[in-house]
């Protein structure tokens, strides 16, 4: 059975993203070189990107473009190779490469994805994706970086949540610029 995870960076105050929907606080104090070394490595990696609409469009207006080419060359170019599904009742088309639009079932879409063969499914952003295959038992490991900041307000990715997950730490890790990676399984 393939492997879900979900990559997020939340802030200290668990949101990941501010009410207004930006997420430019999560990319401040990005001049470590340890953490640029471990973004960079995560980015090499293999399996399908999985996203909402929102994620959707804020993803495409950036990582095909020249400017993501010439900042990020090695995550430009793995986040547009990689095979990618948006999930969206509303989306009228998507233009990213590689891209594949499903707009039925999302659980019951996603439970199908993980009986097929082959590599990792990765969520990234996307918090009602987030919530709803929570809520449904079908997440296998949360990948979650804490940036150093306090929002105040926002959204959590586990939004209107009604179901307690209760979840073990597997790894942990600390960077220079105060940034934290842990990694949590659900409990058996």
């Amino acid at each position: 059975m393939r492997k879900l995870s979900v990559f997020n960076q939340v802030s200290v105050d668990g949101y990941f993203k501010t009410s207004s929907g930006d997420l430019g606080w999560a990319h401040q104090n990005d001049d470590d070189p340890e953490f640029k070394d471990f973004i960079a490595g995560n980015a090499v990696g293999g399996g399908m990107l999985v996203f909402g609409r929102t994620t959707y469009e804020m993803m495409t207006s950036f990582w095909p473009t020249p400017i993501a080419a010439e900042q990020f060359p090695v995550i430009a170019k793995q986040m547009n190779s990689l095979p990618k599904i948006v999930f969206s009742k509303t989306l009228k088309k998507v233009s990213w490469n590689n891209t594949k639009h499903v707009k039925g079932d999302l659980v019951a879409e996603v439970r199908r994805m993980k009986k097929d063969p082959g590599e990792e499914i990765v969520i990234l952003g996307s918090g009602s994706i987030v919530s709803q295959l929570a809520q449904a038992d079908l997440i296998d490991e949360y990948q979650l970086l804490v940036v150093p900041i306090v929002l105040g307000e926002g959204r959590t990715m586990f939004q209107g949540s009604k179901k307690t997950l209760n979840l073990s730490l597997a790894k942990t890790r600390t960077f220079r610029n105060g940034r934290v990676f842990s990694v949590y399984v659900p409990r058996a």
